[in-house]
């Protein structure tokens, strides 16, 4: 069984060694569905790591440089922390990442409305003083004040065939990192456009592009939940798409965090019959893919 998996950048720390050891926690999971016969694909997302980047960058360089250095930055600490994982279980498989572009529209409406967000955690004040500034910000989903950008959504991954010859070949592929470096194909030109791509949406395309059976949203919570924190919180085990759709037209998941996971998890079950989304938690992954626990959502 083929599985994309997609960490969440929140969940890789806030320093080096931070990430370092969330990785290496990442890695024994990842293993264990090696150890498996699972073939997995990983990517990840990088949301404080490029707003750290950005912050330590002089003004010139652009966000999708940003966005590619956070690639490198992050996959050479999951290919060297999986390889050892591995090899300690004597499966010597190659793990190698790729500096991923992923195309998008230049009409896409979202570059006119910026709503993903990147970086720290700010307070209101510190959001406000931001804002004076010329930068768009947002409160995210309880947590705090971030940074936003503009987020188009995926068209077709650039190094596709690449990565595919890759895991054919089985070797593990880590690929769009961050959602990948946006670009817009013009000619035979890629020209590059800042903004994010959400990392859900692109590992959904990816997922979709490689053929995979399981798609693995990782997340903060064990499950979804509609009415969350509310005296009627309800846990959900497994919903279909039409269910999902019911879910968000009522304002169930807030956007910018749960939204995005149930927009992609029904975009790649709906892509070819058969094909599942599990989101869950990093720690109970692999138990999710086994059907104890998490919430899949299924055509």
């Amino acid at each position: 069984m083929r599985v994309v998996i997609a960490l969440g950048g929140n969940a890789l720390g806030n320093n080096p060694s931070e990430q370092r050891e969330a990785i290496g926690n990442a890695s024994k999971m990842v293993a264990d569905l090696i150890e498996e016969g699972y073939e997995v694909i990983l990517a990840h997302g990088n949301g404080p790591q490029v707003g750290m980047i950005q912050n330590c960058m002089p003004s010139q360089i652009s966000l999708s440089a940003c966005v590619s250095m956070s690639q490198a930055y992050i996959g050479l600490d999951m290919q060297n922390l999986l390889r050892e994982e591995l090899y300690n279980r004597g499966i010597y498989k190659t793990v190698v990442s790729v500096i991923t572009q992923v195309s998008v529209e230049e009409e896409d409406s979202a570059f006119l409305n910026p709503t993903k967000p990147i970086g720290h955690f700010m307070t209101e004040e510190e959001a406000r003083e931001l804002a004076r500034a010329g930068e768009h910000v947002m409160e995210d989903a309880g947590r705090g004040y971030r940074k936003v950008v503009a987020s188009p959504k995926p068209v077709d991954i650039v190094e596709i065939q690449a990565i595919r010859n890759l895991v054919d070949n089985g070797n593990v592929v880590i690929a769009c990192g961050g959602g990948g470096v946006p670009v817009v194909k013009k000619g035979n030109r890629l020209e590059k456009v800042d903004s994010v791509i959400d990392k859900d949406f692109a590992s959904a395309r990816l997922a979709e592009l490689l053929d995979a059976d399981f798609l693995v949203l990782l997340t903060g919570v064990e499950r979804v939940a509609v009415n969350y924190a509310k005296p009627d919180q309800k846990w959900l085990s497994q919903i279909t798409v039409e269910e999902a759709r019911e879910y968000i037209r009522q304002g169930q998941f807030a956007p910018g965090s749960m939204l995005p996971k149930i927009e992609a998890a029904m975009e790649f079950s709906m892509s070819k019959a058969g094909r599942k989304t599990l989101i869950t938690m990093l720690e109970r992954a692999s138990a999710g893919i086994h059907g104890g626990t998490g919430t899949v959502v299924v055509a």
